[in-house]
C-alpha cells in the first residue's frame, strides 16, 4: 500500500530534538512514497533554518517530496529581501518551483503557493489558480488519488480560527470539489482535524476531505496539543477512499503513536 506522510508547520529555529528523531522512527517504519511539506518551515525564513530543514528532510528516505512555503517562510524584518526576493532563502534549500506537483500511478499531488509578501499571516488562492489546480484535477489518471496541499486552512472548526482562513476558500472548495479532489491537506494553526466536504460532480455528489495537520516538530505547540504529522494511505482498490491517519507525539513520548 502507498503511503503519503504529511509534515507541517516545522518551524525550524523551534524544532525540538527528541521529535525529530522519533518522526525519523516513524517514516523509517512506514516507507513513505510521498513526502508533503505543508509550509512553514521556518520560524523567521533564515538561511540557516532553511538549511537545517533540508538536511533534516534529507534524512527521510522517499521517492517524491513536495514542498511549498508558509507565511514564516517569508521574511519579516528583513524588509528589503521580503520585498525584493521573499522566497529566496525558500529556493535554496527546496528548488525553485514555488507551486511543485507529484504525479504517480497512485497519486496525484499539486502545490499551491498560498502565501502573499505583502500579507503577515493571511493566505490566498487567487482565481487563477483555482482554475489551474481545477484542470489539472480533471484530467488525473483513473486510479490516482487526487491531493492538493496548500498552508492556510479552507475549513476550520472553531469560530476563533475563521479569521485564519484562506482568502478565497469558498471558490476553491466549490471548484475543487467539481474537479474531483479528494484531499485538500493544510496547516498554519496547528491544530489536526479532518472536515468532510461534498461537491457536484458531473451527474453525482461527490465526498471529499479537509485533512489540516498539527504542528511536527515546533514547541510552538497550541494549547497542549502533541506534536503531530498525517500518514494517508492510498486505498489500492478502486472506489475506495484513502485512509487518514493522525500520530502524535507528547512531550516525553518516545515516539509518534497512532491516535485517529
Amino acid at each position: 500500500m502507498s503511503v503519503l506522510l504529511q509534515i507541517s508547520d516545522p518551524h525550524f529555529g523551534t524544532e525540538q530534538a527528541p521529535v525529530m528523531a522519533a518522526l525519523l522512527r516513524l517514516a523509517r517504519a512506514q516507507q513513505p512514497d510521498i513526502v508533503v511539506w505543508s509550509g512553514d518551515i521556518t520560524q523567521r525564513a533564515r538561511r540557516s533554518q532553511f538549511a537545517a530543514a533540508r538536511r533534516f528532510a534529507d534524512e527521510i528516505k522517499a521517492p517524491h517530496r513536495l514542498v511549498i512555503p508558509g507565511n514564516h517562510d517569508i521574511p519579516l524584518f528583513n524588509l528589503a529581501a521580503r520585498l525584493l526576493a521573499p522566497y529566496g532563502n525558500f529556493r535554496r534549500a527546496f528548488g525553485h518551483e514555488l507551486e511543485p506537483c507529484i504525479s504517480t500511478s497512485q497519486w496525484l499531488v499539486i502545490g499551491v503557493n498560498t502565501t502573499r509578501p505583502w500579507r503577515h499571516k493571511d493566505g490566498a488562492v487567487s482565481a487563477k489558480q483555482i482554475e489551474r489546480v481545477s484542470t489539472r484535477l480533471s484530467s488525473a489518471a483513473p486510479g490516482q488519488t487526487k491531493v492538493v496541499v496548500v498552508h492556510q486552512p479552507l475549513c476550520v472548526t472553531l469560530d476563533k480560527d475563521r479569521k485564519n482562513l484562506l482568502n478565497g476558500h469558498e471558490a476553491a472548495l466549490s471548484q475543487w470539489g467539481q474537479a474531483g479532489v479528494d484531499l485538500i491537506l493544510g496547516g498554519h494553526i496547528h491544530l489536526p482535524y479532518v472536515v468532510a466536504q461534498q461537491a457536484m460532480c458531473g451527474r453525482a455528489m461527490h465526498a471529499f476531505r479537509v485533512v489540516q495537520a498539527g504542528t511536527a516538530l515546533s514547541s510552538r505547540v497550541r494549547g497542549g496539543q502533541a506534536n503531530s504529522v498525517n500518514l494517508i494511505r492510498h486505498p489500492g482498490v478502486p472506489g475506495q477512499s484513502a485512509v487518514v491517519e493522525r500520530w502524535d507525539c507528547h512531550v516525553g513520548q518516545a515516539d509518534f503513536t497512532q491516535v485517529a
